[in-house]
């Protein structure tokens, strides 16, 4: 059939050697097939007819296959097993060949239980209203030292955008993460039990004292996956307003007391003069403490009266002044295409 397909294709306009390319033969191959008379258009090569000498036996097959399947190395892969029998003084067959029994066998997965961890999404948490949900992280600030930084903590309640603590230090741990955290709560006169507070997972995010105070107040952790910042995106969100904030050091903070007057002064900006793309344009202490609503109901009336004075100026419904009710972290459904971008707008 070959060689009745390539004539087919030469009468149709095609070139033998654009035919012997096709079917990965070469046109010396072809024109000795035609010149035989006995090529029955069949494929005329018939491959090796003997077994390689070197060819495992089938003991040695079933031995090797049992070394793989034992319980000492049914969580390795080949690569690790050669050598770990190398240390033992054994050689069963090459790493290629155990890669090839492994693939005939259909076994070339994981045989056991330990398959890398999957990192599922975190859990979704739903704020309401202040105080529900909170997200921590810390940011570098530099130092006038190449090498040395100051850091930046931040606790931000995602419900309102709204900074309800922060400290400057010369040293990242979990034990001022933990002294911020009962502070905050202290100051705010709140009783945190149910309270879900959010992070990455940095070692001061999961530190023993961290934890511990945590659960000794009653709050809810909440981590994000490994490596994946915009399961933290209203924190991530933040810094990034921090740093491209008007007056921010472009060279390094003098001194850690330098840094710690301009953060308080950003915070203060940030909670009671900016006005925040994601919350209706009202800033976060507006929304924290309850003005919210009169604010954006007088917006409503505004623009209400205006497309009364000219309707002929409105195709439509004017901008929405409703305030928004939930806010969620890590929302287990999505309603964009690029919903790594359109939470880091919501959080901006």
């Amino acid at each position: 059939m070959i060689l009745e397909g390539i004539a087919e294709a030469q009468e149709a306009g095609a070139r033998l050697e654009r035919c012997c390319e096709v079917v990965g033969l070469n046109v010396r191959t072809i024109q000795r097939w035609r010149g035989s008379g006995d090529g029955g258009g069949e494929d005329g090569r018939r491959g090796p007819l003997t077994k390689p000498g070197n060819a495992l036996t089938p003991a040695e097959r079933t031995e090797i296959l049992a070394v793989l399947t034992s319980q000492e190395f049914a969580g390795d892969s080949p690569n690790q097993i050669v050598p770990k029998l190398a240390d033992m003084g054994i050689y069963r067959c090459s790493e290629v060949t155990m890669y090839r029994i492994l693939r005939e066998e259909r076994m070339l997965a994981h045989r056991e239980a330990a398959k890398p961890r999957s990192n599922r999404r975190p859990d979704e948490h739903r704020a309401t209203g202040p105080n529900q949900v909170w997200a921590w992280d810390i940011t570098y600030l530099r130092s006038p030292i190449t090498g040395k930084y100051f850091y930046l903590y931040v606790i931000l309640d995602v419900w309102s955008r709204y900074i309800v603590g922060w400290r400057v230090e010369e040293s990242e741990n979990s034990e001022l993460a933990a002294e911020l955290l009962h502070q905050t709560c202290r100051r705010l006169g709140l009783d945190p039990a149910g309270l879900v507070l959010h992070s990455d997972n940095g070692s001061p995010m999961r530190g023993s004292t961290m934890l511990a105070t945590m659960q000794r107040l009653g709050v809810v952790a909440s981590f994000s996956r490994p490596s994946v910042s915009d399961d933290n995106a209203y924190a991530e969100a933040l810094f990034r307003t921090c740093k491209y904030r008007p007056g921010y050091p472009r060279d390094a903070f003098e001194s850690v007391d330098a840094a710690r007057a301009w953060v308080a002064d950003f915070v203060g900006w940030y909670n009671d003069e900016h006005q925040h793309s994601g919350i209706r344009y009202v800033t976060p202490s507006d929304r924290h403490h309850g003005r919210e609503t009169a604010i954006l109901a007088h917006r409503k009336r505004v623009y209400a009266e205006a497309k009364a004075r000219r309707p002929d100026r409105w195709t439509g419904a004017t901008r929405n002044w409703t305030p928004i009710s939930t806010v969620t972290l890590n929302p287990s459904t999505y309603r964009t295409i690029n919903t790594s971008e359109a939470r880091k707008r919501q959080a901006a």
